[in-house]
């Protein structure tokens, strides 16, 4: 443990210190200890260990700069005795007060009322003493504004509060009393009053008699104890009922839904496989998703909706306006739906307000008696044949003994008693099949004598030259002369484009190329891969 004066040390001495401490938290050495005899702990830092110089002149260590060492005088906590009185003089003293006699103030701060003026002073003028006392309080004493309050004074507020409401429920009951009686006297006047009515009227005065304090109990106050706020409160009910389950605690399984400490709210449903007319609880979201909680996030969305769109919307500043333009929303909304529905019915019609269909196209029952034998052949009468759609089938246009799209062939659709694969065109029989069959066998011998007989075209020779972007032919012949002048132009082009100086003004260009001007390009051309690309000239 370092001191504020610690001596110059060593390395080797400073290791073993260092080494010490670290046994010392480790507990293989003993802890060190105070002068007052008690164990420092050892993994107390050394900034809070060390004492600052001004404190500190011992050698030995100690954690009493820690402690605290300036001793606070001694503050009184107690209060003035209001009201107290010591001494009640028979007779007016000298220096004492010349209004009331008291020789603790003077008549500039008495608060008795004034005496007349050459009145003679008696014991019954004369004021007791007061009290003064004189405390030393610290500094939150001298702020306290409730220091020395007594809270029995607080019983008189509560007492008038109590006989003012009592006189007032006094008052309304005499006056409903009142008005009961008269209303009773005017029925007895009246001629065709009944002994019924009379003894109705009566248990009315009865029951406006009962005890005031069987009704008064749902306006009593009650006072809260036990509490740190004390005082007066209202009736406080606690609504949870203390031998309902936790909603953590209907599944320990620690994979089941999650449960938030902080907030104390479970979102999921902690027993999804349980019947659900016998949970009372399945998660937040069951809440969240269904009652005025769905339609208030409804209300919310449109509001955000609303304000992305420009208007001037806010739920927080103007929950009232969100709202009754959400409500005006959803009238336009409903309006423009049904407007569309009877412009689409207007222009489609609706199916479900026609002719409704036959009774017996609908059951598929009817009074005909059909017998059937073992086989189940008919013997007896004819089977109800079932419709099998609302459109007309089996009709037949044009002579066709078959309906369109009975015959198919080379994707097309077509009749299948004279395979014509035009629509609505007249039967022809098995006599246009046969035509049919004869024309297409003509056509196909047409066809193959045509290509027979057609002459094919002369070959045409193939120029094999160099061009751009080709491979060079392996039967390419070039001229010695003319690749000795082409490789001399790419030398002059090459210097060129080194030096602009030398680049002429008017500058021709021919695009056509000859094989020794490409095989000149490609001598010259520089591959940067190349390892003799420096020599290349």
């Amino acid at each position: 443990m370092a001191t504020s004066s610690v001596a110059f040390k060593s390395r080797e001495d400073h290791r073993k210190q260092i080494e010490l401490e670290e046994a010392r938290k480790a507990g293989l050495a003993p802890a060190e200890v105070d002068e007052d005899g008690k164990e420092i702990n050892p993994h107390i830092p050394q900034y809070m260990s060390s004492a600052p110089w001004y404190l500190d002149n011992s050698q030995k260590p100690s954690l009493r700069h820690q402690r605290k060492w300036k001793s606070d005088p001694n503050y009184s906590k107690s209060w003035y005795d209001r009201g107290a009185k010591v001494y009640q003089a028979e007779k007016y003293r000298k220096g004492a007060c010349e209004n009331c006699g008291a020789m603790t103030h003077d008549v500039k701060s008495c608060m008795e009322r004034p005496r007349k003026l050459g009145a003679k002073w008696t014991n019954k003028h004369i004021a007791p003493d007061e009290k003064i006392e004189s405390f030393e309080l610290d500094y939150d004493g001298k702020r306290d504004r409730w220091n020395g309050y007594d809270t029995s004074n607080y019983a008189r507020v509560v007492e008038r509060y109590e006989a003012r409401d009592a006189a007032r429920s006094k008052h309304l009951k005499e006056q409903q009393l009142k008005k009961l009686e008269e209303k009773n006297s005017n029925q007895i006047d009246e001629a065709g009053a009944s002994d019924e009515d009379n003894y109705e009227d009566d248990l009315r005065v009865d029951e406006a008699k009962v005890d005031e304090s069987k009704q008064m109990d749902f306006a009593k106050v009650e006072k809260r104890v036990r509490t740190t706020g004390g005082g007066s409160t209202g009736t406080v009910r606690n609504l949870r009922i203390r031998e309902d389950t936790a909603k953590y605690l209907l599944n320990l399984d620690v994979n089941s839904a999650h449960y938030d400490p902080k907030t104390r709210s479970m979102r999921e449903d902690p027993l999804p496989d349980a019947d659900p007319n016998e949970k009372f609880y399945g998660g937040d979201n069951q809440y969240r998703n269904s009652g005025q909680a769905l339609e208030f996030k409804q209300l919310n969305i449109h509001a955000w909706e609303a304000f992305d769109k420009g208007q001037d919307i806010h739920m927080q500043a103007a929950p009232s306006q969100a709202e009754l333009l959400y409500k005006n929303y959803k009238v336009i909304k409903e309006k423009l739906k049904t407007q569309t529905k009877d412009t689409i019915m207007e222009k489609y019609g609706n199916a479900a307000n026609e002719e409704e269909l036959p009774r017996e196209l609908l059951l598929g029952q009817s009074e005909r008696q059909v017998e059937y034998d073992r086989a189940g052949r008919i013997i007896k009468g004819q089977e109800n044949v079932l419709p099998k759609s609302k459109y007309e089938e089996d009709v037949y246009i044009n002579n066709h003994t078959s309906v369109w799209g009975s015959w198919w062939k080379d994707h097309l659709w077509g009749y299948k008693c004279c395979k014509q694969t035009i629509r609505n065109s007249y039967c022809t029989g098995a006599a246009g099949i046969k035509a049919a069959e004869a024309a297409t066998d003509l056509m196909k011998a047409n066809i193959a004598r045509k290509e027979t007989t057609e002459e094919l075209p002369a070959p045409v020779e193939e120029k094999r030259l160099a061009t751009w972007g080709t491979e060079v032919p392996d039967d390419l012949v070039l001229d010695e002369k003319l690749l000795s002048e082409a490789l001399r132009k790419e030398n002059d082009r090459k210097k060129e484009e080194k030096d602009e100086r030398k680049r002429k003004y008017n500058v021709t260009w021919n695009d056509e190329v000859t094989p020794e001007e490409m095989e000149a390009y490609r001598m010259k051309k520089i591959h940067h891969d190349d390892p003799m690309k420096n020599f290349l000239h």
